[in-house]
């Protein structure tokens, strides 16, 4: 019978799964978005505010919130730990959206979408503790697939890889997994539909 629980691949699946958190994984695709689609500068314009708004400031308040003793640890794994970083993220990413439509006159679409994920994550929270690495990494597996399809699919297959690692690290059960994997399923789907529409 295969073994789950055993270290070497406790150790692997600690290295994936703190690799690929939501952070880093979507730090890694508007790395990879910016410098494809922009020159070295103009990638510095786009990236620096969503790293500075977002991606900083959800980093800080988890590390202060673990330090402080109000998180159990840096994943967040408590559910009812989990709703006031939820609401944090959800005011770091409305930030960002201000800052872009006063700066800009634009909505960024994709940030709107990462509002929904995070909105319908919340709230499957009350019912069920749903896989945040999961369906992040699904998620960034649908920006990707929009701008280079087999980097779509690779991170598609990470994304699986990442989800198995939650359980076998026991951070979550299979059901939710599943849960976090179906609900960015669906807001994956719909982004990928709304993005073509609006190159049409």
């Amino acid at each position: 019978m295969f073994k789950t629980d055993t270290p070497l691949l406790n150790g692997i699946s600690k290295f994936i799964s703190n690799f690929f958190n939501p952070l880093v994984s979507l730090f890694l695709y508007f790395l990879y978005s910016s410098l494809e689609n922009y020159t070295a500068k103009e990638a510095a314009m786009r990236f620096m505010p969503i790293l500075l708004l977002t991606m900083l400031p959800i980093s800080l308040w988890i590390f202060w919130n673990v330090k402080k003793g109000n998180y159990t640890n840096m994943y967040v794994s408590n559910r009812n730990q989990r709703k006031s970083l939820y609401f944090f993220i959800a005011g770091a990413i409305g930030a960002y959206l201000l800052y872009d439509y006063l700066k800009n006159g634009t909505v960024d679409i994709l940030m709107i979408f990462l509002m929904i994920l995070l909105l319908v994550m919340q709230i499957s929270n009350y019912f069920v503790k749903s896989s945040m690495h999961t369906a992040f990494n699904i998620f960034v597996s649908a920006l990707f697939f929009s701008i280079n399809p087999v980097m779509g699919i690779i991170w598609f297959g990470i994304a699986v890889l990442v989800g198995i690692t939650r359980i076998i690290l026991k951070r979550h059960t299979l059901k939710e997994v599943i849960s976090g994997a179906v609900i960015a399923g669906i807001v994956s789907f719909i982004y990928l539909y709304t993005n073509i529409q609006m190159q049409h």
